[in-house]
């Protein structure tokens, strides 16, 4: 059988390398610190955070233009540490977790706040707010071995060069380890899969022309603008 076309595959830089990641899935997890969760006024503090997916092809890279997306009055940035995986993986134990993962890097999980909140009211999936056309910019990613204490590490979000949202990833609810468990508990987990592992506090909107960065200590820094469709 000959196909019709191939699909091209959305590929990720690795940071001081001529290497990319070949992207294969990709997990956000939500509401995975507390501020961010008092913030948005949803759910209880002491839930397991709960997973959701974008398209592989929603991935774009540092530097790159992010149309404004359609059918939205409030597209909103959420900065996140992303963890790429190199190998597979199901029913893996947290200490063992870390043995997949190949690297980190910085993300921006775009939302069209409005649509999510549509979906939300209407009990259905978020997908119109979360798995829109280039709502998971991501940057070069650090191998793990030149990463650093990840565990325990500055993200910055700044919009225009105004710092909008601060934090540390020891703050997270959720390990990067035990989110690794639980995800390969419902999904075979294989290399080419990002984890964008949530959000803090102080969430916002962007319009077109605003230049959205984030910095996680040891890894490359993600810089995108926001264009007019």
């Amino acid at each position: 059988m000959t196909l019709l076309f191939a699909p091209p595959v959305t590929t990720v830089r690795m940071a001081g390398s001529d290497r990319t990641f070949p992207v294969r899935r990709v997990y956000c997890v939500g509401r995975n610190y507390v501020d961010h969760i008092r913030e948005m006024k949803e759910g209880d503090e002491r839930d397991d955070p709960f997973f959701f997916q974008k398209p592989p092809d929603a991935v774009v890279g540092d530097g790159a233009p992010v149309p404004y997306p359609p059918r939205t009055e409030d597209l909103q940035f959420e900065g996140e540490l992303v963890v790429a995986l190199g190998a597979a993986g199901s029913d893996v134990p947290v200490e063992r977790a870390l043995d997949l993962v190949l690297g980190y890097a910085a993300g921006i999980d775009l939302t069209r706040r409005d649509r999510q909140r549509a979906c939300r009211e209407r009990r259905v999936s978020w997908e119109a707010g979360k798995a829109f056309d280039a709502s998971a910019p991501c940057g070069p990613i650090t191998a793990k071995t030149d990463a650093g204490d990840v565990a325990d590490a500055s993200l910055r979000l700044s919009v225009n060069g105004e710092t909008r949202q601060r934090t540390r990833t020891s703050l997270m609810i959720w390990s990067v380890a035990e989110i690794i468990a639980q995800l390969s508990a419902d999904y075979r987990l294989m290399p080419g899969d990002l984890i964008y592992t949530g959000t803090p506090a102080g969430v916002g909107a962007v319009v077109p022309g605003d230049e959205i960065r984030v910095e996680i200590d040891g890894l490359a820094p993600l810089s995108i603008v926001v264009r007019s469709l």
